[in-house]
């Protein structure tokens, strides 16, 4: 396969719902999950990659495909929360790119309209898978997620268990962030007090509009503090009004990540 490819699968109507994509690069199931004690639906999709293949992350790095996901056409949702698995970082070529190898259940919590009935998913997920080139594939998802079903699914349970710590439960005690002017946008440096990760700590910056584009950024330790800096450009390239209770930082480790939700000026 030496060419950026595209296509767009059918999964048809069952529970679990699956298709083989790209040539057996990529399977796809939406697990059944369960109605939880709140009334939402916790299902996941599970995404089987070939040995080698990776997919993204919800921030993949500069070099990656962003996933996308569109509920379109569904019936008795009113909203959806994903709940991503902690990811992994990888460097290739000097490029940082960030997600997952070989297979991810990513675990998605659906809140009905009626919750005494079915969730009938008619959605598009729109994916990039690696290797030594990389594939955009877009499916469609059809499956219906009954009412009836009380099991937990202890597949979906690992990958909630493997979410990114919060804030409180890493142990982080301030977080402040400088914001300056540059010529097409702002640069952020935090400053963020918490205990280390490990070696080769990473920080990713994400605000809730994401026409704005944010540099990978760089991330050194002194001590109980990690400063981390990364510029964010708006699409008319002018620097703009920030809120910091929108920035939210990920810090991964080897084997941990902590999730960070806002700021304060600094």
């Amino acid at each position: 396969m030496n060419a950026v490819l595209a296509g767009v699968f059918m999964v048809p109507l069952s529970v679990p719902a699956s298709a083989q994509v790209a040539d057996g690069v990529v399977t796809i199931d939406v697990l059944p999950g369960w109605r939880t004690e709140n009334n939402t639906h916790m299902t996941a999709l599970r995404v089987r990659l070939a040995e080698g293949w990776k997919t993204y992350w919800r921030a993949p790095g500069d070099s990656g495909i962003p996933p996308r996901f569109d509920w379109t056409g569904s019936r008795n949702i009113g909203s959806v929360e994903l709940h991503w698995p902690r990811p992994s970082v990888f460097d290739t070529n000097g490029l940082r790119t960030i997600g997952y190898i070989n297979e991810v259940v990513i675990p998605l919590e659906f809140t009905p309209n009626r919750a005494n009935a079915s969730i009938l998913i008619r959605g598009k997920v729109e994916l990039g898978v690696c290797a030594s080139v990389c594939v955009p594939v877009t499916l469609r998802l059809n499956a219906e997620l009954g009412n009836d079903l009380t099991e937990s699914d202890p597949v979906i349970r690992l990958a909630l268990n493997q979410q990114p710590t919060s804030a409180v439960q890493a142990q982080v005690s301030s977080v402040l962030c400088q914001v300056e002017p540059i010529e097409d946008g702002l640069r952020v440096t935090a400053s963020i007090t918490m205990p280390s990760l490990g070696r080769n700590e990473v920080a990713v910056f994400e605000l809730p509009d994401q026409t704005i584009w944010i540099s990978e950024a760089s991330a050194h330790r002194s001590g109980s503090e990690l400063k981390a800096s990364a510029d964010m450009v708006p699409p008319n390239a002018q620097p703009f009004s920030l809120n910091r209770s929108d920035v939210r930082i990920t810090v991964l480790g080897a084997d941990r990540a902590v999730d960070i939700q806002g700021c304060h000026g600094g």
